[in-house]
């Protein structure tokens, strides 16, 4: 079973690496897009964990090419900026699974074990109604997305202050 792991945080990959090759997984770490890219030609990974963003870039832009190369790969986007949004992105390119971090190991590794058929369809799901602070997040996600991660740029087009924007993003609403 080999993994490839694209993450530019050395100290989160290392940890990652060291949870699942104790799992029997057979793990390569790259930090950028076009190792992730040439690795893929290399190692023919059965799995493929996408950080979305990386230093300078976003690996939503290599889901396409990746899924081509390995069509039968499983490929699961790990965020720490997780939204609807991006889900459905995510979704729509071609990954298999969008995990919000931090993440634990049971679930990361139940996610990997999934088998493709056992993927949630997000247009198949039933309508619920969210609640004022499920959706003030994903409206301030999608801002965050749209100014690349940036929380002073995010506070100035919410109008408002940045330690209030940083206390929200801590604080994630519980869906029902």
């Amino acid at each position: 079973m080999k993994l490839l792991i694209v993450e530019d945080d050395i100290v989160f990959a290392n940890t990652l690496k060291r949870r699942l090759e104790k799992h029997g997984y057979e793990c390569t770490h790259v930090d950028n897009n076009n190792d992730a890219l040439l690795a893929c030609h290399r190692i023919l990974p059965d799995y493929i964990l996408l950080d979305m963003k990386l230093a300078e870039e976003t690996t939503l832009n290599i889901i396409t090419p990746l899924r081509k190369l390995r069509p039968q790969s499983r490929i699961i986007l790990l965020t720490g900026f997780a939204s609807i949004a991006t889900a459905v992105d995510a979704i729509k390119l071609g990954a298999d699974d969008y995990l919000a971090k931090p993440i634990d190991s049971q679930t990361l590794l139940a996610t990997l074990s999934n088998t493709k058929a056992a993927t949630i369809d997000i247009k198949d799901e039933p309508e619920q109604t969210l609640s004022a602070e499920q959706v003030e997040w994903q409206h301030i996600q999608q801002v965050l997305k749209a100014n690349q991660g940036n929380i002073s740029a995010t506070a100035r087009q919410l109008s408002m202050h940045r330690r209030t924007l940083q206390r929200k993003l801590q604080k994630r609403p519980q869906t029902s």
